[in-house]
């Protein structure tokens, strides 16, 4: 085996190519460069948003969810809503919380020596995610339940072909019920509260905005995938592969912050959990792939390949596939690569999403822990994405006693 066909991939999706590095298949342009995903996502309103369901959002909305804007609309909103994740108001406003959560969890999973790590994860990212968002009152335990419902929805993409009528109004119904539940028992009471007594979270800012009811809603989702979903299988991601590295592991666990964050992305650019990114063309754009010119004509549907983008060698250098935290790449590339996106769509919840994944880890891998069911990997069309479900671990041993730390040496925040 050369050294550049290690590979320490775990999600490999069936049927998924990995080149050429620019085809056009139907009227579906597919990239898979991290250059060519970089210039589409940058590219000033030459594309709209095509992914996460967003041509079939219906016209009488009313505000677009921020997730869904383009244009100047979505620059001064993004703007707006991004002080809510900027790292330094994540680590002041949130982080004593994540680490209270996070130790709570971690006393109830090893107390009962076998649990299901896909579970915790759940539970520790929504709550979370739901203070940032403004979801707090209603039970955060059956609040990711009823999101986790929500998020099971039948597969559909872009790139998938046409609906028949049966099966459009199938996932109409099959949608609704877990919409409603979500609406009524976490979305509803918290927009009356906030009315009443406006926070520091996404919802407030929503109803100063004047954005109505079925718009927040809407958001809420937005930000739930992206802030609870994803952030739960990055989660079980980085422990399935902490725990199969003991050296990796050892490494993480005596590392400073710096360290431990250049191993959590260096896992999640092998690993990331969206996929495919797809935009539509909104005017003809050429671009510039492996010296070769793309012409995509307007109206042309885009499919970015995330997975490819990350492990292309021309970015990231020698061994792609291989596990090197702090490798060098070039300037303005971040260590995940294309994991969070890029451009003015790029996730604003990066710092939030590497942080809370840190604190969880760093006090749940200082035990001895056993894979007892390894996850089982699903692929989600909608997402392009894996989720990770039925990952059982066990302790052997009963968790050793942990002094409590007083405010004053943990230090503000």
């Amino acid at each position: 085996m050369s050294v550049d066909s290690v590979d320490r991939r775990v999600s490999h999706r069936p049927g998924e190519a990995s080149s050429p590095a620019a085809e056009l298949v139907g009227d579906v342009w597919h990239l898979r460069t991290t250059e060519a995903v970089r210039q589409v996502l940058r590219e000033k309103d030459a594309t709209t948003q095509a992914g996460f369901s967003a041509e079939l959002m219906p016209d009488n909305l009313g505000e677009r969810p921020i997730l869904f804007m383009d244009g100047d609309e979505h620059r001064r909103q993004r703007t707006k809503v991004a002080r809510f994740f900027a790292p330094k108001t994540v680590t002041n406003r949130y982080r004593r919380l994540m680490e209270e959560r996070a130790d709570a969890l971690v006393a109830d999973a090893l107390a009962a020596t076998t649990f299901r790590l896909d579970d915790l994860s759940l539970q520790y990212s929504t709550e979370v995610a739901a203070q940032v968002i403004g979801l707090t009152n209603s039970n955060a335990e059956g609040m990711a339940r009823r999101l986790e419902r929500l998020f099971a929805q039948p597969d559909w993409s872009p790139g998938s072909a046409p609906e028949g009528r049966l099966r459009s109004v199938w996932r109409s119904v099959r949608s609704h019920a877990p919409m409603a539940a979500f609406h009524l028992a976490d979305v509803r009471p918290a927009i009356a509260a906030r009315r009443k007594a406006p926070g520091e979270d996404v919802i407030s800012h929503l109803l100063a905005e004047g954005y109505r009811e079925p718009a927040i809603l809407i958001e809420c989702v937005t930000y739930g995938a992206a802030g609870m979903a994803t952030t739960r299988e990055f989660i079980s991601m980085t422990v399935l592969h902490l725990l199969a590295d003991a050296d990796l592991r050892a490494r993480y666990l005596a590392g400073e912050e710096e360290e431990r964050f250049d191993i959590l992305h260096e896992i999640l650019r092998l690993e990331p959990i969206i996929g495919h990114l797809y935009r539509r063309a909104a005017r003809d754009l050429d671009l510039t792939v492996d010296g070769e010119t793309v012409a995509i004509r307007r109206g042309q549907l885009i499919d970015l390949y995330v997975r490819q983008a990350n492990s292309d060698a021309s970015t990231v250098g020698e061994c792609p596939l291989d596990m090197r935290p702090g490798r060098p790449l070039p300037r303005g590339i971040g260590p995940e690569v294309m994991s969070f996106g890029d451009g003015h769509h790029k996730c604003p919840g990066n710092s939030l999403a590497i942080q809370e994944t840190d604190i969880l880890l760093t006090r749940l891998l200082r035990h001895e822990l056993v894979v007892a069911k390894a996850p089982v990997m699903h692929w989600e069309d909608l997402t392009a994405g894996y989720a990770l479900r039925e990952f059982v671990l066990t302790t052997p041993k009963p968790p050793l006693p942990v002094l409590a730390v007083s405010d004053e040496r943990r230090g503000p925040g």
